[in-house]
């Protein structure tokens, strides 16, 4: 199993925007360090608590910073910029990494950011599959386009001059196109089902229970079949919250699932937003007669956040395997930094002690 990393980020609102940017730059750089397989950042523009407003530029930032983890997209909200845009600025980091890079996208989560973009009664999931079907499009094909659609018009045939290379975008270093992959955030997600379809990978999202991670080994194998291609746990990357300690497991709890760390901040920020506001209570319950009150972070939190010394966090993820099946990639969901000692520690155990006596397990 490989270990990688996902962080939304997430901040409290009140810290200085340049400390909590240079925070997740370092982490990004300490997971390098480290060996973790991959990286990946998400992108929000109106949320002053998940304040990279750009995936893509917060990862051109850390491209020299860094020298064999992968980094990716986490993801790419399409409907919300231009097909063309994307296509070029994604061709244009995958050339900066030389291929270092993981292509992951979405329809957006954020009601807010779909309404400051005009979307917020519009058809999203459309808006996403006419959009990214042009930026593979554009990476396909070849200037001056002719790409004609219900919300994107793209072409440079009035403007071209080829002999200077000018009405042309630029094509990905990795061909014909980086490696996709999409966050399910849903139990038995048809969104995996039609990734699968085209080639592309799951990653399931670090707040859902176990129960819900489950389910999308079925709808990602169901892909697959229908695609003719094999479904390969490999492929499958599973996100979890984790919080490790050398040998405190009293300590670990209580950073990890009370107010007392920054665990039990992340969930109360998105209970407001999936429970408060976007109507989604089923994905923290396991039973759905539970009421939606009973839903906050002091409840989520222990179930959520895998906490303890190393030995009990150990046993902890071969349980989550046990449960869920087997999985290629274990994303180590990276969380403010409260305390940045701490922090830094937990993810210096979590390579260096926990991952190599988990994959000894597996393998025994």
């Amino acid at each position: 199993m490989n270990l990688g990393m996902f962080m939304m980020p997430l901040h409290p609102p009140g810290r200085i925007p340049h400390e909590t940017l240079r925070e997740d730059q370092e982490a990004i750089i300490l997971a390098d360090q480290l060996g973790f397989s991959e990286a990946y950042v998400g992108e929000h523009v109106t949320d002053l608590a998940e304040n990279v407003t750009s995936c893509l530029m917060f990862l051109a930032s850390v491209a020299r910073l860094t020298t064999n983890i992968k980094l990716g997209t986490g993801t790419i909200n399409v409907p919300n910029s231009h097909p063309a845009a994307i296509a070029a600025q994604v061709a244009m980091l995958d050339h900066m990494l030389e291929g270092r890079f993981i292509m992951g996208i979405s329809p957006g989560g954020l009601m807010s950011d779909a309404e400051v973009f005009g979307n917020f009664e519009r058809d999203r999931l459309e808006i996403f599959v006419e959009g990214i079907n042009m930026v593979l499009d554009i990476w396909e094909g070849e200037p001056p386009y002719d790409l004609k659609g219900k919300y994107f018009n793209i072409s440079t045939a009035r403007s071209m001059i080829p002999e200077i290379g000018q009405g042309a975008i630029l094509k990905p270093f990795q061909r014909p196109r980086p490696p996709i992959v999409v966050t399910a955030v849903a139990p038995f997600s048809k969104g995996v089902t039609a990734a699968a379809e085209r080639g592309w990978d799951p990653i399931s999202a670090n707040f859902l229970l176990p129960k819900w991670v489950k389910t999308h080994w079925d709808s990602y194998a169901q892909g697959c079949e229908t695609a003719g291609r094999p479904a390969l746990p490999a492929n499958w990357r599973v996100a979890k919250s984790i919080f490790v300690t050398d040998n405190d497991d009293a300590l670990a709890k209580r950073y990890a699932h009370t107010a007392e760390g920054p665990y039990h901040f992340y969930f109360k920020q998105l209970i407001r937003k999936l429970v408060g506001y976007g109507g989604r209570s089923n994905l923290f319950k396991a039973d759905q007669s539970e009421p939606d009150d009973s839903i906050n972070a002091d409840t989520v939190a222990p179930k959520l956040v895998i906490a303890g010394s190393v030995d009990s966090v150990v046993d902890q993820i071969l349980a989550l395997r046990d449960d869920v099946g087997d999985f290629g990639t274990l994303l180590y969901a990276c969380h403010d930094w409260m305390d940045p000692a701490m922090g830094k520690r937990s993810m210096t155990l979590m390579a260096e002690q926990v991952m190599p006596r988990v994959n000894a397990a597996i393998g025994s």
